[in-house]
């Protein structure tokens, strides 16, 4: 086999394996040199920040949504409820919740839904998953279990004398019971103190909900029966459904019949979509300065393009950006400069001298020793104390680049989003990646961009220009503070500048009062824009000079990274990497694992020369390659002859002999099992061709 065969797949975890080629390229891992402990520190940080700021995000995004669950849950649970539309004792309020189809971001949201209710609300929330409840038995167990402990049996006729008193039958009357118990307490008042209660200072019963995880997971028949048999308790048990929905509203009246959805007072809530979830994340994680790890424009396109295509997961989104950290501190030595400040700072000066030869190589750091004076040069390339000097001030330039970076990018933003037709992108993550792949100022969009701005009215320009300043007034750096300064100047004289009365006003007039054809519109609209390129207006001379300030922050500080000397310690950029392990092609692996199982299995006798079948591989890897020498339609029994010929090498058997070929049960049963998990696996398929033929569905190895 080939030195150079590729197993870099991975297919769910199952095929993790490493390569034994010996002559491979040596990795450099985080325990292979003097900082692994340093960087694998740095990684963790990074991680638990990444994570916990993670959830800090979503649950600011969810609180809008999870407050109204929560108040309809106090109006519609508590039985203080005076709506019309609830008309029937017997309905039981229901909220639809709405939260899309990325299914891996609903586990935190339940999450955190159960743990406003609960501390706000009610303790008794029950939260079910359809996986779990395969009948209304089941169902109804997991409702008690949950509320009353795990003393549940479904079978009322099982008793323990050890536990009786422990054990309660599983049925809703049970619950009832256990609920009247436990709610008594909390509703008793003394008679004194009932006196001076009014109705509503009266204690309300505590409502039971129960949360229905993936609701069109749920067999149909099985809810029927749970909501028919919860309707007649309501007088009882003060019942609150949430069902969680990934789809649409329509999806209740598919999998309920009428008579049964007219049980439940249904209310809709919707969450956020999950693009502007990702919106939240790329802005209050990604682009924020604080965050050491920064991200090319590739790997970014390929982790948007995954959300986009696949699963709209902002879970797995952030696992795609965890994984580049990991990868990132794992590949590159020089990342334990990938820090905050000031530890970034003291690192540098203690770099080895390994390190040191590393960032000689570098080709940033080149293309800044190019630009130096010719004793310079010697020095950076002799001298290893002034490299660590020297190292020290491009991270501090390094630091100022990106705090100045982000708050110009969201200025140009703020004032580009709301052009026609977007011509810098919707989502400021477009305008990140065209920042940073390029110089921004020579493509077409931006010279578009700049033209739009220009004919903007007052109005929109002062409140544009606003937003802007409200952005840098967030940004610590002397030089953000003087861009500041210099757009509230033009906000000022913008204010005060009086409208000129020889402008639009004229004409206006005249198209108001005079009735004109076609052609006199057209000859006084020329006329108007000769006398603009003849002559601009205070305002006109003002907003010109607004525009070319704009512009030129954009090409003071919107320099692309690449640019930035030590750039390649912060910035993760292997993006043929992230795309291999995050977007596997799940056939490649198994045909990798197929053809070359000792590579997965480290078996010695397993490893064989290119063309040959080692009668000691699974059946599965026998049959496998005894199919890639056969056509389109391949006969069993002849593949069959072929598989009882290989173990028969096993066995020391004579090729040439009459026992050869023949074959026990034991080996067909075996041939037979391999065969079905060809067919499992997609390889073949049955075919009405030819009964003892089955059709081969794949072509080409790996």
């Amino acid at each position: 086999m080939s030195e150079d065969f590729n197993t870099n797949g991975v297919f769910q975890g199952c095929f993790v394996f490493k390569s034994a080629s010996k002559k491979r390229k040596r990795h450099i891992g985080v325990g292979d040199d003097d900082n692994g402990s340093d960087r694998f520190r740095i990684c963790q940080k990074l991680w638990e920040t990444v994570q916990m700021n993670t959830e800090v995000i979503q649950d600011q995004l969810n609180k809008k949504i999870l407050d109204s669950l929560a108040e309809f849950i106090k109006k519609h649970g508590l039985g203080c409820s005076s709506d019309v539309w609830r008309q029937r004792a017997s309905e039981i309020p229901t909220a639809a919740l709405m939260l899309g189809v990325n299914v891996p971001d609903h586990a935190m949201t339940f999450r955190s839904l159960c743990n406003l209710l609960q501390d706000s609300v009610t303790p008794f929330v029950v939260s079910v998953h359809a996986k779990e409840c395969a009948a209304v038995k089941l169902l109804i167990q997991k409702v008690l279990e949950q509320l009353m402990g795990s003393g549940v049996s479904v079978d009322e006729e099982k008793e323990d004398d050890t536990a009786l008193l422990q054990k309660t039958p599983c049925t809703i009357s049970a619950l009832c019971q256990w609920y009247k118990t436990v709610t008594k307490k909390c509703t008793q008042v003394s008679p004194e103190r009932k006196e001076n209660l009014t109705n509503n200072d009266l204690p309300q019963s505590l409502p039971v909900v129960v949360i229905f995880k993936y609701f069109e997971a749920f067999n149909s028949q099985v809810l029927q029966d749970f909501i028919l048999i919860c309707s007649r308790y309501t007088q009882e048990l003060p019942f609150v459904f949430i069902f969680g929905i990934a789809t649409s509203p329509s999806a209740i009246q598919h999998r309920l019949p009428h008579s049964v959805s007219s049980l439940l007072c249904i209310e809709v809530f919707h969450s956020l979509s999950c693009t502007q979830h990702l919106a939240s994340v790329f802005d209050k994680l990604i682009l924020n300065s604080q965050f050491p790890l920064k991200l090319s424009s590739r790997v970014i396109q390929v982790l948007v393009g995954i959300f986009l295509y696949h699963d709209f997961s902002v879970q797995n989104f952030v696992k795609g950006l965890q994984f580049s950290m990991l990868e990132h501190f794992n590949s590159q030595p020089l990342s334990v400069l990938c820090c905050q400040k000031q530890e970034a700072l003291l690192s540098a000066k203690t770099l080895s001298k390994q390190n040191v030869e590393r960032i000689r190589h570098l080709p940033s750091f080149m293309r800044y020793v190019e630009t130096q004076e010719p004793q310079e040069q010697v020095r950076l390339l002799t001298n290893d104390e002034h490299v660590k000097e020297v190292c020290q001030k491009l991270l501090k330039n390094l630091h100022k680049y990106h705090k100045n970076y982000y708050p110009v990018l969201q200025c140009l933003h703020s004032l580009t989003s709301s052009l026609p037709k977007f011509p810098l992108g919707k989502h400021i993550r477009e305008l990140h990646v065209s920042c940073i792949e390029k110089n921004l100022w020579e493509t077409e969009e931006y010279d578009s961009a700049l033209q739009l701005l220009r004919i903007l009215a007052k109005d929109e320009l002062v409140a544009a220009l606003r937003k802007c300043a409200e952005i840098l007034k967030s940004a610590n750096t002397k030089r953000m503070q003087n861009a500041l300064q210099q757009l509230e100047d033009f906000i000022g004289r913008l204010e005060t500048l009086e409208e000129d009365s020889s402008g639009n006003g004229v004409v206006s007039a005249k198209m108001e009062y005079q009735r004109t054809d076609l052609f006199q519109l057209q000859k006084t609209l020329l006329e108007k824009e000769s006398r603009r390129t003849k002559r601009m207006n205070s305002f006109e001379v003002l907003r010109s000079q607004v525009i070319d300030f704009i512009d030129s922050l954009v090409r003071e500080y919107l320099t692309p990274a690449e640019f930035q000397p030590l750039n390649e310690v912060c910035y993760y950029s292997s993006s043929g990497v992230l795309r291999q392990r995050l977007n596997v092609t799940p056939r490649t692996s198994i045909q990798a694992a197929l053809s070359h199982p000792f590579y997965y299995l480290k078996n010695a006798s397993l490893k064989t020369d290119a063309g040959t079948i080692s009668s000691a591989a699974p059946d599965l890897c026998i049959v496998y390659k005894l199919h890639l020498e056969c056509g389109r339609l391949i006969n069993l029994y002849d593949w069959l002859e072929a598989y009882v010929t290989v173990m028969s090498a096993a066995e020391d058997q004579d090729t040439d002999s009459e026992e050869c070929g023949q074959y026990d049960s034991l080996k067909h049963a075996r041939f037979i099992q391999a065969v079905s998990e060809m067919e499992f696996l997609g390889f073949v398929k049955s075919t009405k061709q030819k009964t003892d033929h089955v059709a081969r569905l794949t072509w080409g190895g790996c």
